[in-house]
């Protein structure tokens, strides 16, 4: 469930200034979220992993999700291993 502060945050980001879409918003969201940080991990209080969200979610809204995954690929991928990276040093700081 996204909270309403992500949610109106997204509205901000993308200019909008109704409410009659929140519901389709808050859906957008909420699927972007699990698809980011199914691919990158972290949570929504790292930057650049709410920035992949926002745009996610902006590409669903215009139609255009096809075109994101192409055309962030490499912010992914980097997010994927600094992320992960930092996961695994923690991991190896643990058992020392």
């Amino acid at each position: 469930m996204v909270d309403t502060p992500l949610l109106e945050s997204f509205k901000t980001y993308m200019r909008i200034f109704h409410s009659v879409e929140d519901d389709y918003l808050t859906d957008l969201l909420g699927a972007s979220e699990l698809d980011i940080l199914s691919l990158v991990g972290g949570s929504l209080l790292d930057r650049e992993v709410k920035e992949l969200v926002f745009n996610r979610a902006r590409y669903a809204y215009t139609g255009n999700l096809e075109f994101f995954y192409e055309n962030f690929q490499s912010r992914i991928f980097d997010l994927s291993l600094r992320l992960n990276g930092e996961e695994l040093m923690q991991d190896d700081e643990s058992t020392v």
